[in-house]
């Protein structure tokens, strides 16, 4: 199966680690704000997602979410959840660590495109509209 949102080992290591300390998360990719557009985790209980946000997919048993609006713009291309170190000026769970995730982005292969037009990538993910 194809996905539109994966991880690198090394990021997913760190999220491992604040699942741990931390209890039940999620990312949501950030629009602009703060960090310009870098993927926040957060407590799952500590953000509020409404009809606007949609689940992209889930990396490491972590919903990662997206604003509809931002998603008419990345609709094309295939993320994938890095980790640097730095720190970022967001709210993000991994920012004490002295780390900040952040986004890779590609254009979808010819595979992948004709993959996730197949089906209305919104209609087939309204189960997982908040």
């Amino acid at each position: 199966m194809l996905k539109r949102v994966e991880i690198t080992k090394r990021a997913a290591e760190v999220l491992q680690t604040l699942k741990e300390k931390h209890g039940e998360l999620i990312f949501h990719q950030s629009g602009g704000c703060c960090d310009g557009s870098a993927p926040m985790l957060m407590k799952k209980d500590e953000f509020y997602l409404d009809a606007n946000d949609i689940q992209l997919g889930i990396v490491e048993k972590v919903n990662f979410y997206m604003s509809k609006d931002q998603y008419a713009y990345w609709k094309h291309t295939h993320l994938t959840v890095d980790i640097t170190k730095g720190r970022g000026a967001s709210f993000s769970l991994e920012i004490p660590l002295g780390l900040r995730f952040l986004i890779n982005s590609r254009l979808f292969t010819e595979k992948e495109k004709d993959y996730f037009t197949k089906t209305d990538f919104l209609e087939s993910r309204k189960k997982h509209i908040v």
